[in-house]
């Protein structure tokens, strides 16, 4: 490997213009960790939170934005087994994903998927890693379940959909267009519900009540959440895009038996990441092997041009996963 390697950098906290191409020094691999050259990065939320200056990387990791990537292994640390020099992998990264080479650890890694390409690889790790962990490991989804997630023409939301149906739930999720909600459907909700001109806590309060609801949104969905739910039903709150504040009647959480509960991944120790890992390759990698579920593209952008990635992101244009073209 040469010693320096092409980068987009945050200059400072503020909007998608503040993403800056830069040169850094290729990492190192330490114990047990690999390095990959990225051919591809996933794009994500907590990408632009941290541009924002909203969400600071974990002591030791790198100051790049990036959770995600695929591309070929170029150096191993000590102790490691799996993965050696040359093979493809997608990966769960700490930060620096929107760079040539990223350093990670060996057991955030996993194969890419039989006749995927680097491409589509690229936007497994983060959103299966959240999606797993907080529907099925920390929200208990079971079969015949009713579950609802909000903004399910996004990245979380279009994997959600996928894995929910396939394990048999009956899978209920909100969007904000005609044709978001159309895509929804068909990945598999029995009813999209367009959030500008129907109301999701009626649709479901019909229906029983949602078991099991996946939530990004926050601000007053938080409440009309806990209104939508079944007795005996689980919030998951994974962010908080109107904000994380909400007045609630606890009252109502204790005679209805309620669970509110939530997660962010990237602050996680490094054994509870490595964890799901091995949950994701035993459960979900052979259904991505035989293409039972795939991810769902929207756009891809060169590496130089992550801010205009950013600013389609932000604006909610997109259906699917965004990514960044490295090498």
């Amino acid at each position: 490997m040469a010693d320096t390697m092409r980068a987009v950098e945050i200059s400072k906290p503020g909007g998608p213009e503040v993403l800056t191409e830069c040169e850094r020094p290729i990492p190192r691999p330490g114990h047990g960790q690999v390095v990959i050259r990225v051919a591809h990065a996933g794009v994500n939320r907590p990408d632009a939170l941290q541009r924002a200056g909203a969400y600071d990387p974990p002591p030791g990791a790198s100051d790049l934005p990036g959770l995600e990537a695929a591309g070929e292994v170029a150096a191993v640390g000590d102790g490691v087994d799996w993965p050696r020099v040359g093979e493809r992998v997608c990966a769960l990264l700490p930060g620096g994903g929107y760079a040539e080479y990223v350093a990670t650890r060996a057991t955030h890694c996993l194969p890419v998927p039989e006749g995927m390409d680097l491409r589509e690889a690229a936007c497994l790790p983060e959103t299966f890693f959240t999606v797993w962990s907080n529907v099925f490991m920390r929200g208990g989804l079971q079969a015949g379940e009713r579950f609802l997630v909000h903004g399910g023409s996004s990245g979380i939301g279009t994997t959600a959909i996928q894995l929910a149906r396939h394990f048999g739930a009956r899978v209920f999720a909100t969007a904000g267009t005609a044709d978001k909600c159309k895509a929804c459907e068909t990945l598999g909700a029995e009813r999209a519900i367009n959030y500008r001109d129907e109301d999701f806590v009626e649709i479901l309060r019909a229906e029983g009540g949602a078991h099991l609801i996946l939530d990004m949104v926050g601000g007053d969905y938080i409440k009309r959440n806990v209104k939508a739910l079944a007795d005996d039903g689980r919030l998951v709150q994974i962010a908080f895009l109107q904000g994380p504040k909400a007045e609630l009647n606890f009252a109502q959480v204790m005679a209805r038996r309620l669970t509110i509960t939530g997660s962010t991944l990237r602050p996680q120790s490094d054994l509870a990441k490595a964890r799901i890992a091995e949950a994701l390759r035993v459960e979900v990698w052979p259904l991505l092997d035989a293409g039972i579920v795939a991810p769902v593209m929207d756009r891809d952008f060169a590496l130089e041009d992550a801010a205009q990635a950013h600013a389609r992101m932000e604006a909610s244009e997109h259906i699917g996963k965004i990514v960044l073209n490295v090498g």
